[in-house]
C-alpha cells in the first residue's frame, strides 16, 4: 500500500531565524495521524539564517542523522566533536545515555538548509557516539546508496536502530529497483525535483509511506534527490 503525504500537508514553523517543515508531530505541531512511521520519529526540514542556530541542548536514547542540502552546519558536542557538516556528508549522533550539543550556521551570508532525522534506537542507555562520512554524488547517481545502517554496510554510518537509510539522485532515463520486505515499512522523502515511486509521481517535499510492498521502483526523475528508509513495522 502506498500513501502520499504532500509537502503542503506537513507542519510548519517560522521562528524568524529558523523556518522548519515537520513531517511528523514535533514541538508545537501535533497531528495524531502523523506521530511517526515504523521507528522513524522525526524528519524536520530546517532552514537556518546566517549567524543563527540551536544553542546547547540535550538528547537521549535517539539516533539523530543530519543531511545537509546547502550551506554548512556547525556541530559541537560534549564528546569533544567540533565539526562542519557540508552537503554530501551524513552525520550520525547516537544520543544514548545523554549528550549535549549545539548546531549553528556561521556563514555570514548563506542560509543552511538541512534535514534532521530521528530514529528510535533498538537499545537504550548506550554510550553516546558520533560519526560523519562523505558520500559523493557519483555513489548516488541513478541508484540508492546505503548511507546509514545498523550493520554499517557498504561504508554507511552505523546506527543503533533496526533501520537503513538510502540516498539517491535520479534524472531522465535513470531507473532503480530494490527489493523490500513486505513485513516491514518503507518511507520515501523527496528532497527536491520530481520522481516516480512505484508509478506514483511526487514532487519536492512530498513523501510516500509504504507498507506491505515487496519492491520499490524509482524512475522518471527530474533533478531528483531522494531518501528511502527501510524501517521496522
Amino acid at each position: 500500500m502506498l500513501t502520499l503525504r504532500q509537502s503542503s500537508q506537513r507542519g510548519w514553523a517560522d521562528h524568524g531565524w529558523l523556518k522548519s517543515f515537520h513531517s511528523f508531530s514535533f514541538a508545537g505541531y501535533f497531528d495524531e495521524k502523523h506521530l511517526g512511521w515504523g521507528n522513524l520519529r522525526v524528519i524536520n526540514e530546517d532552514r537556518i539564517e546566517p549567524g543563527a542556530g540551536f544553542g546547547t541542548h540535550g538528547h537521549r536514547d535517539m539516533e539523530i542523522i543530519s543531511y545537509v542540502m546547502s550551506g554548512e552546519l556547525a556541530h559541537k558536542d560534549n564528546m569533544g566533536n567540533v565539526k562542519g557538516i557540508p552537503p554530501g556528508d551524513v552525520q550520525r549522533m547516537s544520543a544514548g545515555s545523554g549528550v549535549m550539543h549545539s548546531e549553528f550556521n556561521h556563514a555570514p551570508q548563506q542560509q543552511t538548509h538541512f534535514l534532521q532525522i530521528w530514529i528510535q534506537p533498538n537499545e537504550l542507555g548506550i554510550a553516546p557516539s558520533y560519526e560523519q562520512k562523505t558520500f559523493s554524488s557519483d555513489l548516488k547517481r541513478g541508484k540508492l546508496k546505503c548511507v546509514a545502517d545498523r550493520l554499517a554496510r557498504d561504508g554507511a554510518v552505523k546506527i543503533h536502530a533496526d533501520a537503513s537509510l538510502y540516498a539517491g539522485l535520479f534524472d531522465g532515463a535513470e531507473k532503480f529497483q530494490m527489493t523490500l520486505d513486505p513485513q516491514r515499512k518503507a518511507y520515501v522523502h523527496l528532497i527536491k525535483g520530481s520522481l516516480c515511486v512505484n508509478g506514483l509521481t511526487i514532487s519536492t517535499g512530498d513523501a510516500v509511506l509504504m507498507s506491505g510492498e515487496s519492491q520499490i521502483t524509482l524512475d522518471q526523475g527530474q533533478n531528483a534527490e531522494v531518501l528511502v528508509f527501510d524501517l521496522c513495522a
